[in-house]
């Protein structure tokens, strides 16, 4: 597993990681929900930016998050411009971006055996209808920290077809970010397995 935690002192590292999974998914489906005019999306992108300074990462850290997304918002942008109006999708894929830069967050300010820990005792009551809540935990950690990983090779991927001169396309995009992403899958289920957790 690839993590991104960024050592601190903040009030966002302080905060009880069941707390802050909580609110990172309450805020998700509230950005998905609500976020379809611009003064909302202004907001949203607000609060977002409010995060970060809260967490003591500063506009760099934001930055960085984005440009590493670029790729990501320019194969969602484009192609929505051709159907939609440009507010729609503008909408839409900020929408996304902002979703992914609060999952970035999230990890950055959040320690993984901390949220394995904490969503295992959150999934402890389904152990009696014969769930484990390891393996839930597990799927859980494994889930909010591959979306970094995920954005990570979406930018690796355009930036070496642009070496190459290749043009863009979805299908030149979108088939060597399938692969990586498997092979990370194929990674992650290896490492699982060494150390004895079964599904």
């Amino acid at each position: 597993m690839i993590s991104v935690y960024r050592s601190g002192t903040s009030i966002l590292h302080r905060l009880p990681p069941g707390l802050k999974l909580i609110g990172f998914i309450g805020t998700s489906l509230v950005i998905a929900v609500t976020t379809t005019h611009l003064l909302e999306v202004v907001a949203a992108a607000t609060f977002v930016m409010t995060g970060y300074a809260a967490a003591g990462l500063g506009a760099r850290a934001l930055t960085s998050q984005i440009l590493a997304v670029k790729w990501v918002i320019v194969f969602m942008l484009v192609p929505q411009l051709l159907f939609l109006s440009a507010l729609d999708a503008v909408s839409n894929t900020a929408r996304v971006v902002l979703i992914l830069v609060l999952a970035a967050l999230f990890t950055m300010t959040t320690r993984i055996p901390d949220l394995l820990d904490a969503a295992e005792r959150a999934a402890s009551p389904l152990r009696r209808v014969g769930i484990r809540p390891e393996s839930v935990a597990l799927l859980l950690g494994l889930s909010i920290t591959s979306i970094p990983v995920i954005a990570g090779f979406a930018a690796t991927v355009r930036d070496a077809q642009r070496a190459r001169g290749i043009s863009a396309h979805r299908v030149t995009f979108a088939v060597p970010l399938l692969i990586m992403s498997l092979k990370h899958a194929d990674d992650l289920a290896d490492a699982v397995n060494a150390r004895g957790i079964e599904s």
